[in-house]
């Protein structure tokens, strides 16, 4: 146990030993188990000899990152005590009764897979528990608790225990739900115990929180890592707890999806007539991309609904399914156990035939005439359509009504004989005006609602004549978020299916181990970089250069690459090109070319530099050069400063290095940019007043006598190779810390790269590449990525690394043969320590792998608002709720009195404004009195019947649910690509020669575009 409470790795190993050896707090496992629980130890630990951890009094004199620290691990105590009191309920409160139960209410063979591996589990969480007993005795003299997660989760059991319990998950509710149906007495057992606990929790709700364990522990260490200052001892072990347990999580995560997707596959496959249909999705030939429950609804002519129903669609990697949700089973059963519906499959199509059309874009895919699914035959080009919400058209329409009821009122008015202060045709015309700001309200949450409107257009059978005929299916998502993973998805798969992506990549995973779709980068598309072959002309740089394009639509936004321009560098020694690309579309355009007297090494984007607190309000602001600005480093020390505001790039700015030595790279941090030297100096320029890059003011820090190959910029310093050393150089003070990475003096750092706590560095020779901490500098592994190219037959022993890039949980490794390797690291603040067997790419560069470029933008949060006046019910969300009724409730209209006329569904609360000073005396139907207070107020009461308009503020009129404007929702997608640029493209096959060219395609140079799929 001294080793278990030490938290060293062995601890396990050693815990066992003892159990081995008799020790007397530590009980045998009975003999009547089953094999298949062999190679564990039952183990039950006596809380008199180990109490649970905790806390002592908080000491005096604490920092304020102390205290927190301090309530974060009262949360990771309460958390686990919590976690271990569930696991044991489930075996002391259903497990134990069931197997001692007289007379059995389910028999052993059915009890043993419901709670398999669940006390093997408790096992592992009550071993755990005694060692953070342990260390939190200690913690006012050892602040450490990182390691300590480190050596109870990273051992091949516990992954193996939980692997078991999740991959059983899903049969063990199965069988639940089973016995439940036929087994009365099982039933009333369950509905016992839950009525007759604390917290009346399910059966359920205790078994899925194994599932949800290792997300919680992410979450408490991220806050613990969050306030642990650097250069604390806790840093690097909590960084390291944190890659494992995410390791562990997603490994967790993603044999969950597997069963998850085999069940409802199956569960679909039993329902499809189509035999051909049914035998590919029992043979898992067709991976489940998506699959959810949306609302089918049809229209009519002018947008009234025909019919609402629920379906489950289902994506597969080749062809699209709807099927019919068939009742659910008993409600007693639901409240209990998850109950999986039954499907009758409605229609599938292939993927390739089905087309996102969306409103104003039926004549551009389908001359033919289109029909409803319900039957009701429509023209492809009938007028105008209002696809929102029924009750929101319904809404304009009555608004449209009341506008012309009021129109004519108003012409009735000005015959008035008399004169009244508020009924007169100023009044009628205030009217007009406020209904017409109500109709442009509801067409834009028309609009608005079209965010959460999917409509597909399907093949249908062909007519008499054999014309193809197709049909429009419209489907409600949840919010605007499912269109856009459904438009995207959507999207992906058919790319996926081109001959390029049908083996895109080699996988070094174990064979027969299915693989999640969109796991692998899919290849959007290759295309030559110039548009004249030039076989001297040698790339050496690329970037992207971000820039929201308002104007993108939708289902574009959900399709395009990442938003902005991409630039790429090449030169043929003593003259240079730039080409600029659009990135707003699903394959890059050139849209400019740029020539320079000299070849550009380098390229850097620099953003809008951010007012500076010293500046006064309403002060001038300062020229166009403190807009984002894009950095060329050249070969002849210049370097040219560009604006980046659209593709005109104009030139803004010139600099100059000192002996004119060439620029090799270039990275900016805060307010200064830095560059990198050819002689092993690194330049250091500051802005000036108006924003520009102020040479005057330039700096030089001296790193060695070799080239600055490359600069990586971290928190709070630059990271600058020269040679085989790396110099950390703080961005204010400019002091420099330097470090050897690379035993050999003549092997140089060629590539950096950073990800958390770790920086991977490449090198000008060798096929390795090393990891290092950040902070402590500390090497934490090396790779020898030649390992990876043998899956080629590449004929040789060591591969050069000539480009280096992590990108959303991949290590991108591109070589000098035009092999691009990836390699799995964590997403997540911890280490980015290669987790896992990665995989070579398929498609290749003749020559080397210029350079790998990420690029990535978030799509406009006005495509993730559900409504454009509110977060209210009846927005963009859909609408309708998911039953057969047309839409949810209408939003009742607010007004200042009470009982005042029933609900129109406009969500408005007027505000009053005076009518004292308009000519003539108040119409009114109160008496005198009341009229003549209603004059001494100068304001008119509610009941008055005046004038009412619409508050500028929306939270006046906005009711409902509150708006959250501050730190409400935080929706956020991110779409992302990958760029690789060298010389040729070829396809490569499992044991040929990857060192073979094709035939003449290497004297060009190409670019290569894998898109990943968008990430919220």
């Amino acid at each position: 146990m001294k080793a278990a409470r030490s938290g060293t790795k062995d601890g396990l190993e050693k815990t066992k030993m003892a159990v081995m050896r008799k020790v007397s707090f530590l009980q045998r496992k009975d003999q009547s188990e089953e094999e298949d629980d062999a190679g564990y130890l039952d183990v039950a630990v006596s809380e008199l000899k180990h109490p649970p951890p905790q806390l002592s009094p908080m000491p005096e004199g604490l920092s304020s990152h102390q205290v927190v620290r301090r309530h974060i691990l009262g949360s990771i105590i309460q958390s686990e005590r919590s976690y271990l009191e569930s696991l044991r309920r489930i075996l002391q409160e259903y497990q134990r009764p069931l197997m001692e139960a007289e007379p059995r209410i389910l028999s052993t063979r059915k009890i043993r897979p419901i709670f398999y591996r669940m006390r093997e589990i408790t096992q592992c969480h009550a071993m755990f528990q005694i060692a953070l007993a342990s260390r939190v005795a200690e913690w006012d003299s050892n602040q450490k608790i990182g390691d300590l997660f480190v050596a109870s989760f990273s051992k091949s059991m516990v992954l193996d225990v939980y692997s078991d319990y999740v991959n059983n998950f899903t049969g063990a509710m199965a069988l639940i739900k089973k016995a439940c149906m036929s087994k009365p007495a099982f039933l009333d057992f369950l509905k016992k115990k839950q009525a007759s606990s604390v917290d009346r929790i399910t059966l359920y709700g205790l078994m899925v929180k194994p599932i949800q364990r290792f997300p919680q522990f992410i979450l408490l260490l991220q806050d613990m890592l969050k306030n642990t200052p650097k250069g604390h001892v806790d840093r690097l072990p909590l960084q390291l707890a944190l890659t494992e347990l995410e390791m562990l999580a997603e490994k967790l995560n993603e044999q969950k999806r597997v069963a998850d997707q085999i069940a409802e596959t199956q569960q679909l496959a039993r329902s499809v007539g189509d035999r051909l249909l049914s035998k590919q999705l029992n043979s898992d030939q067709g991976a489940l991309v998506l699959c959810e429950t949306l609302v089918e609804t049809v229209y009519g002519e002018r947008g009234q609904v025909l019919k609402s129903k629920e379906r489950k669609v289902f994506l597969f990697d080749d062809v699209l399914v709807c099927a019919n949700i068939n009742v659910k089973g008993p409600p007693d059963i639901s409240s209990l156990v998850p109950v999986g519906p039954k499907y009758t499959m409605k229609w599938s199509a292939p993927l390739q035939q089905v087309q996102v059309v969306e409103v104003g874009q039926e004549g551009s895919h389908c001359k033919d005439t289109l029909f409803q699914q319900g039957g009701a035959k429509r023209a492809g080009t009938s007028g105008r359509a209002f696809l929102g919400p029924p009750r929101l058209y319904q809404e304009l329409q009555e608004l449209q009504h009341d506008l012309s009821v009021v129109e004519e009122v108003t012409l009735l008015v000005g015959t008035l004989q008399g004169m009244y202060q508020n009924l007169n045709t100023t009044v009628a015309q205030d009217w007009c005006l406020a209904l017409q700001r109500l109709i442009r309200i509801k067409e834009e949450q028309l609009q608005s609602a079209n965010k959460c409107r999917l409509r597909l257009q399907v093949p249908g059978r062909p007519d008499k004549s054999g014309r193809p005929v197709s049909f429009m299916v419209v489907l409600n998502t949840p919010s605007p978020l499912s269109k856009i993973s459904w438009v995207n998805r959507l999207h992906l798969a058919k790319i996926a299916q081109r001959e390029e992506n049908s083996a895109g990549w080699l996988c070094g995973q174990d064979e027969g181990k299915a693989v999640a779709p969109f796991s692998c980068p899919l290849l959007a598309c290759h295309m030559p970089v110039y548009a004249t072959k030039s076989p001297e002309r040698k790339l050496e740089a690329a970037l992207h250069n971000p820039v929201h394009c308002a104007l993108l639509g939708f289902s574009a936004a959900s399709t395009s690459l990442p938003q902005g321009y991409f630039w790429v560098a090449g030169g043929d020694g003593p003259h240079g090109q730039i080409e600029i690309f659009s990135l707003n579309r699903p394959v890059p355009r050139p849209v400019k070319s740029l020539q320079v007297d000299a070849t550009p090494r380098c390229l850097d984007y620099v953003p809008e530099a951010p007012p500076t607190e010293e500046a006064e309000p309403g002060a001038h602001k300062a020229p166009a050069g403190i807009g984002a600005n894009i950095c060329v480093g050249l070969d002849d020390g210049r370097v040219l400063v560009f604006g980046s505001v659209d593709a005109a790039a104009q030139s803004l700015q010139t600099l100059c290095s000192p002996e004119r030595c060439a620029v090799l790279s270039l990275k900016h941090a805060g307010r200064f940019l830095f560059a990198g030297l050819r002689n092993g100096c690194l330049m250091v320029y500051g802005r000036s007043s108006d924003g520009c890059w102020d040479p005057a003011s330039s700096r030089t820090v001296k790193l060695g006598s070799e080239p600055v190959r490359t600069l990586l910029v971290l928190d709070d310093s630059v990271w600058a190779s020269s040679g085989n050393a790396v110099t950390a150089v703080d961005v204010c003070s400019l002091s420099t810390q330097t470090f050897e990475v690379h035993p050999d003096p003549m092997t140089s750092v060629a590539h950096m790269a950073c990800a958390g706590g770790g920086v991977w560095m490449a090198f000008s020779e060798g096929s390795s590449i090393r990891l290092f901490h950040t902070e402590t500098l500390e090497l934490l592994q090396e790779f020898n990525i030649s390992t990876r190219s043998t899956l080629l037959n590449t004929g040789q022993k060591s591969m050069r690394v000539t480009s280096l890039l992590i990108c959303q949980g991949l290590l991108w490794v591109g070589t000098a043969q035009g092999l691009i390797i990836t390699l799995p690291v964590p997403k997540l603040e911890g280490i980015p320590k290669i987790t896992g067997k990665g995989m070579v790419s398929l498609n290749a560069h003749c020559g080397p792998v210029d350079f790998l470029v990420a690029t990535s933008s978030g799509l406009s949060p006005e495509l993730l608002k559900r409504d454009s006046v509110g977060d209210g019910p009846d927005s963009a969300f859909g609408g309708e709720d998911r039953s057969d009724t047309s839409s949810q409730e209408s939003l009742q209209q607010s007004y200042q009195g009470e009982g005042r006329g029933k609900g129109r569904g406009v969500l408005l609360q007027y505000k009053l404004r005076s009518t004292s000073g308009l000519p003539g005396r108040p119409l009114t139907a109160l008496g005198d009195e009341a009229s003549d207070s209603s004059l001494e107020s100068l304001e008119h009461s509610v009941e008055d019947g005046s004038i009412y308009e619409l508050s500028d503020d929306p939270e006046m009129w906005v009711r409902g649910r509150p708006c959250e404007r501050d730190g409400g929702r935080r929706d956020r997608v991110i779409s992302a690509a990958v760029v690789s640029g060298g010389k040729g493209f070829r396809r490569l096959k499992e044991g040929a020669a990857a060192a073979a060219r094709t035939s003449g395609e290497g004297l060009e140079n190409i670019l290569m575009v894998w898109q990943l799929p968008l990430t919220v």
